[in-house]
Formats: structure tokens, C-alpha cells, sequence
């Protein structure tokens, strides 16, 4: 009986012992989170995913990648606005530089037109002056019988300026009609200036409307201080031309 009983009190503990065993495996699964699919199977397979954290690794992996995609979205918007930025400025730079090519074209364009204009522009030879003797009027003070060109009244130093552009083929004395100029204008025609106090240019010399060539005077054949003008189709006389209609041709008020 002694033996019985001590063998039932040796089983006991060994029951205990597994439960116990049991109880802490149970803690253990618990802890993991396993012990739901022990515990409750069916609670098990719908929070299974939550309980070990795999659902909530997924939610912040796809707003880490919504972060991340936000991010290259954010900086290639960027980089497409500093490009798009970039080309409207050089597209401004480009057009800057061809208006302001252009306006130096036509600036210089202007300015060559203004100076062709000034060029073949003609000018009295006196200024504010007035013919006072006319082309071929009669007089035994001239050799041909007649006047050849025209005088405009002027004192004794008063500025002489060449009518138009041309080239200086002539400085110098002239017989009777003194100190002279003769110059071959850019149209092939020639103008000569007498009676000249001096002369201010040089053979060779290339002059412009309205430029001073000389000084007023009473040299060589004369009654008096005034200039004598000429137009004429070779640089020698005899090959006279009306004055005034040749300057009135080139637009001058006589």
C-alpha cells in the first residue's frame, strides 16, 4: 500500500510538471504571438498579420515609397522648371542680342543714308548770298563778250564753301579771274570758284557740301569783292553751264 501510494504521489508531479511545461510554453508562444493560432484558430487567421507587425511594415513601406516617389516627383518638377527657366533666358539672351543687332544695323543703315544724302547734297556757295550778276549778261569787262558764270555778292573774306561733294583738281592763281578753285564734283560735272582772297585746299583734296574752301575776294579781274561761280562740264573754260539752273537741278534755292 506504502509503495502504492508513493508511486500515485510520483505520478502527480510529473502531470504538474507537464503543465507547468505546458504553461510555459504557452507564455512563450504568447509572447511571440503564436499562442492565437493555439488559443483560437479562426481569431488567429484574420489577426495574425497584425499581431506580428507585417502589416504595419506594409503600410510604412508604401508611405516611405509614396514619400520617396513624392520626392523624385518634387525634384524632377524642379529640374524641368530650372531647364524651362534656363531655355527662357537664353531664348531671351538670343533675342536681346538680335534686337540689339538690329538696332545697330539699322542705326548704321541710318547713318550711311544720312551721310549719302548729306553727300549729294548741294549748298549755295555763299551763304544767305544773292546773285548780282547773271549768267552770259554782255559787258566788255570779259573776254567772251559775256559773262560765263554768275557773282555773288559777298565782302572781301567772307567764307566761300564748296557747293557739293567732289575732288580739288585746281588751287591756285588763274589769270584774270585771280585766285581759283576748281573742283570736279562726285556727278562728273566740275564747279570753279574766282576772285578768291585764299584758298584753303589742296589738289588731290576731297570735300563735302557746305564745306569752307576759301575766302572771298577781289582778285584778278575785277571791279570789286565778290565770288565768282561757274558750273561747267570739263574742268576748263569754255565749257560753262547756267549756274543757277545747275544748282537749282540739285535742289538749291537760288
Amino acid at each position: 500500500m506504502a509503495f502504492t501510494c508513493g508511486t500515485g504521489k510520483h505520478r502527480r508531479p510529473n502531470r504538474v510538471h507537464s503543465t507547468t511545461t505546458s504553461a510555459v510554453g504557452v507564455a512563450a508562444l504568447t509572447t511571440t504571438g503564436v499562442i492565437g493560432t493555439l488559443a483560437a484558430p479562426a481569431f488567429a487567421a484574420e489577426s495574425f498579420v497584425e499581431r506580428t507587425g507585417l502589416t504595419q511594415a506594409i503600410t510604412i513601406g508604401d508611405s516611405v515609397a509614396d514619400q520617396i516617389d513624392a520626392q523624385a516627383f518634387a525634384q524632377q518638377r524642379a529640374a524641368d522648371e530650372a531647364a524651362a527657366r534656363k531655355k527662357a533666358e537664353q531664348a531671351a539672351r538670343k533675342h536681346a542680342a538680335e534686337q540689339a543687332a538690329k538696332a545697330r544695323e539699322d542705326k548704321e543703315r541710318a547713318a550711311r543714308e544720312a551721310e549719302r544724302k548729306r553727300l549729294n547734297t548741294f549748298v549755295m556757295p555763299i551763304t544767305g548770298s544773292y546773285v548780282s550778276t547773271g549768267y552770259q549778261a554782255s559787258s566788255s569787262l570779259w573776254s567772251s563778250g559775256s559773262h560765263t558764270g554768275v557773282d555773288f555778292h559777298a565782302a572781301s573774306g567772307t567764307s566761300v564753301h564748296a557747293v557739293g561733294s567732289g575732288t580739288v583738281v585746281t588751287a591756285g592763281w588763274g589769270g584774270a579771274y585771280g585766285n581759283q578753285v576748281v573742283i570736279k564734283m562726285h556727278d562728273g560735272t566740275y564747279t570753279m570758284y574766282g576772285h578768291l582772297s585764299s584758298i584753303g585746299v589742296s589738289v588731290g583734296q576731297t570735300v563735302t557740301p557746305g564745306q569752307q574752301i576759301a575766302l572771298s575776294g577781289d582778285t584778278g579781274n575785277t571791279t570789286g569783292p565778290h565770288l565768282h561761280f561757274e558750273a561747267r562740264t570739263t574742268a576748263e573754260y569754255g565749257s560753262d553751264l547756267n549756274p543757277v539752273a545747275y544748282l537749282r537741278s540739285h535742289g538749291v534755292n537760288v
